[in-house]
Formats: C-alpha cells, structure tokens, sequence
C-alpha cells in the first residue's frame, strides 16, 4: 500500500505552551515522535505568509506572498492589500502575472495521490494552500477542486466548535474514506481565540483543550489506519505563537508627520502592518524619502529595529516587490495580569487595537517559537538542530518518495 502523509497546524499555539498541565494530549504525542526542538516561524510570523511557507517550503522571499496584509503595484502605484480576503488571488494575478513563485505541494502530489486540505482560518490562508486549484481546499468562504470547479463551502463556523466539527468531516472523509497523498488540516485556534483574550486567561486554557481535541481525533484516526496496515506519517505543529499586546502606533502618521505625505497619497509609499512588525513598500519615485527616514525610526521606543536592503536575506526576505525595509515593534519585559512576560507594540490599521491581548507578526521571542512534531509510528527522540516551517514540505513529499527538490528547507 502506497504512503501517506498528514499535516495537522493548530494556529498560533507557541512551543512554550506545550506542558503537562496545559496540553496533557500534545505533551504524551511528544513522547512518541520525533520532537523538532528549535523549531522556528517564518518573517513575518503571520498565518497568511506561513501557508504559503508550508506548502512550498520555501521563505517569502521565494514564495513571493509577504504577509497578511501586502502591497501590490496597480497602474503604477503601491496598493496595500489584505491577503485575507477571498478576491486577493485575482488582484495578486492582475498586478504580478501570477500567484506564488514556486510550486505549492498540491502541484507537486497532483498525479501522485493527489492533495486535500480543509482549513478554518482566513480565506487568503486557505486558498494559498493551493493557490492555483491543482488540488482540493475546503473553507467556509468557498472551496474548489482541480481545475478551479466550485465546491460547496464548508459548513463550519470560525471558532472552535467549526475547528471540531471540520475535524469529524476531516478524519472520516479525507483520513478513511479518499486516502489521498497529502493530507492537511488548519484549525483556527488557538490563534482565533487569542486574538480577543489575554494570554495566560481562562479564555485561552479553554482554546488549548479545544485544540488538543481536534488533535486527539485526527492522532485516533491515524493509528486505527496503521493498525489497519497503512504508513502514514503525521506531522501536528503550528504556524507562530503569540505575545501580549502593550500598545500601538500608526507608522503611516509617522511617516506623515516626517514629510512623506504627498508620498503616502500617491502611492509611492506604503505601509503593510503585520502585527508586530511591518513592511515598508516604495516605488523607485518615493524610495529616497523612505529610505531617508530610517534612522530616525530606529531611535523610536516603539521600534526594536528596521531592517533594509540585503540585510532583510537574515530574515528569509528580499528588497524585491518594492519591499525596501522590515520594522519589528519593540517590546517591554513586564507581564500581563495572568503572569505571562512581555507586551508589544503594534501597528495600528486605523482601527482598534485590542490592548492586553495576543498578537504576532514580528520576530520576537515567542511569536517565533511554533512546535512541530513527527510521529510516523515508531521513530522517537529530540532533534536540536534547527528547523523552520520550510522543512515541512520537503518532509512530506520525501517520506512519499517524490523529489525534494526546488525548496529553501528540508526533508527532517
């Protein structure tokens, strides 16, 4: 019988809130499976971008989708769109041509096994799991098999009770009954729930359990088919984790108030918040006005450090797209009120900011710290050398047999 291989990403659960006590399910799975203990997100840690990450193994800087919220030159200016909404696809193939640079695993599987994902998280981070229908995504907004044909859209809700209920369809349709090569499933919590709750919160321990569970089904239905004499590896990890948010500013006011607002008007300078962190984008008319302000954005309170030109390669990112620096938002030690350290600035997007709970995008110390286990049935151990969420893809596509070829990461 051919091998099969499972993803299953619990978004936003960061490796420091795998315990005992906490997550008793996903701690006893560690024991049994090869346990990636330096495990890292990509830049920015946002869910958008991080799908695009696990299905092609490769950083932004190659995959070519730059985060959740992104710019786009349209009739020769720089707008900002959020990659969230379920149009992006087509604005993102009028501006570029296409959508992703290199092929998403559903290509790659598409006449060995074939793929399938369910997903309960934006629609943007739905579709660029496939971004291009050479396989089958099921979402509440709408879903597509081969070829782009319409599907009848997931009838789940974005919380956790549509993350259980995707969960039962999930094990019994995908896992038992149409068996194909890769095999994927993206809850929204504990991610959805954190966005709204303070970390630490009874809120939060309540979106962990919610989490475990749908992992404790999909873990059931993967050993009742290896007892059944089927090899199936199964990867369950995460996207990114979470940090407090402190405060926020708007970048945009910034710029404006240093004498870039003619600019930011006209398109030649724009700023695509991702939480924690954010991209600035310039035309080659408004990229010395940008460029000329970094500095002194260095020396703000609220900004941990601006990155730019080639030394965004460090963080698995290029000064391509019109992408002429990263800024990632300061953060201060104290806790939260339920003990968690940390809290962060944020980007302001002209609406409000929810201060006290989860957000994430940056690279700071724990939104960057996703878990990633590989359980295939009887290997076990700790690995210490560095992984990321490119290796994912080369991981699932080498235990099936298929080239591991044409990714930044690899087969772990």
């Amino acid at each position: 019988m051919s091998r099969r291989a499972v993803f299953v990403c619990c978004d936003g659960l960061g490796r420091n809130w795998i315990t005992p006590e906490r997550t008793p399910v996903l701690h006893a799975l560690r024991a049994k499976s090869l346990w990636c203990d330096a495990h890292a997100a990509v830049f920015p840690s946002v869910t958008r971008a991080s799908a695009a990450s696990v299905t092609t193994g490769c950083h932004p800087a190659r995959h070519g989708l730059h985060g959740n919220r992104m710019g786009l030159f349209e009739n020769g200016k720089i707008v900002i769109r959020d990659v969230g909404a379920p149009d992006f696809r087509e604005h993102m193939r009028r501006a570029n041509g296409r959508t992703l640079l290199v092929p998403a695993l559903s290509e790659r599987v598409a006449d060995d096994g074939g793929f399938i994902a369910f997903s309960n998280v934006s629609p943007g981070a739905a579709f660029f799991l496939d971004p291009d229908a050479h396989g089958f995504v099921y979402h509440r907004s709408g879903s597509h098999a081969p070829g782009g044909q319409l599907l009848e859209a997931l009838p789940v809700t974005h919380d956790a009770a549509g993350d259980w209920a995707m969960t039962g369809r999930f094990c019994r349709e995908v896992l038992e009954d149409r068996k194909p090569a890769v095999a994927l499933m993206w809850i929204c919590d504990p991610d959805h729930t954190l966005h709204g709750v303070p970390l630490g919160s009874p809120a939060h321990e309540e979106a962990l359990a919610g989490a475990e569970r749908c992992v404790t089904e999909v873990v059931r239905t993967v050993e009742g088919l290896r007892a059944a004499g089927e090899e199936i590896l199964l990867l369950v990890g995460s996207d990114h984790g979470q940090e407090t948010i402190g405060a926020a500013v708007s970048i945009e006011d910034w710029l404006a108030e240093r004498g870039l607002w003619k600019q930011l008007q006209a398109g030649d300078v724009a700023v695509a918040g991702q939480g924690t962190a954010a991209l600035l984008y310039a035309t080659a008319r408004g990229r010395a006005a940008l460029t000329g302000v970094l500095d002194a954005m260095r020396g703000e309170p609220w900004s941990d450090g601006v990155v730019a030109g080639d030394a965004l390669a460090k963080f698995g990112f290029a000064a391509d797209g019109g992408v002429v620096a990263a800024v990632n938002m300061a953060r201060k030690p104290e806790a939260n009120r339920h003990g968690v350290p940390g809290k962060r600035w944020v980007v302001s997007e002209g609406k409000p900011v929810p201060v006290g709970s989860g957000q994430h995008g940056g690279w700071g110390p724990d939104e960057t710290r996703p878990f990633l286990m590989v359980n295939d049935g009887r290997s076990v151990g700790v690995r210490q050398q560095p992984s990321s969420l490119v290796d994912i893809a080369p991981t699932l596509i080498g235990y099936l047999g298929l080239p591991a070829k044409g990714f930044d990461g690899a087969c772990l």
